[in-house]
């Protein structure tokens, strides 16, 4: 079940120093990464309808990688519903998907020749930190991505990895 964004974001007033939430839940075989690309994209876009400041083209980029390999996992690898949460501030992203399952996710060691199974290095590797809190029900992944200071360029924080077989090496967003 997603809520709709206009009536989750406006219910928060227009306080620019108050963080903008988003929340979708999914049950058990319906949840769908490109659902959740979306429904951050449209998150990010009504920011600077309520009055807050646009978020950085690169952050954007940065937070679809994050939200499309957690959830991603969140569907190959725990039964059940699964669910995002997104929340915006003034300095950051951050990032959270739940499922059901009790397994941490496994960051494994890097292998150029290995297909898949580099979705955690990708998520580790644009976000400012990652926490994985395991209980009863589940996981909870949060994610933290930071917003360049204003007028800034990204630092080499804020970068996005691509894929080795796009230049054979690993290449950064500067």
């Amino acid at each position: 079940m997603v809520i709709p964004l206009m009536k989750q974001a406006d219910e928060q007033g227009r306080n620019e120093r108050s963080a903008l939430h988003f929340g979708a839940a999914w049950a058990e075989g319906t949840a769908c990464a490109v659902d959740a690309r979306r429904a951050l994209r449209a998150f990010l876009a009504h920011a600077p309808r309520i009055g807050r400041v646009p978020v950085p083209g690169p952050v954007v980029l940065d937070a679809e990688l994050v939200v499309s390999e957690l959830v991603t996992n969140a569907i190959r690898h725990a039964p059940g519903p699964c669910g995002l949460a997104l929340s915006c501030s003034d300095d950051e992203l951050v990032v959270t998907v739940w499922d059901s399952s009790v397994e941490e996710p496994v960051v494994r060691e890097r292998d150029a020749r290995r297909f898949g199974g580099h979705g955690m290095h990708v998520v580790h590797a644009v976000s400012s930190s990652v926490a994985v809190s395991v209980g009863e029900g589940g996981k909870r992944i949060v994610a933290r991505i930071p917003f360049p200071p204003s007028g800034d360029a990204p630092g080499p924080g804020l970068r996005t990895v691509l894929p080795t077989s796009l230049s054979g090496r690993s290449q950064h967003r500067p």
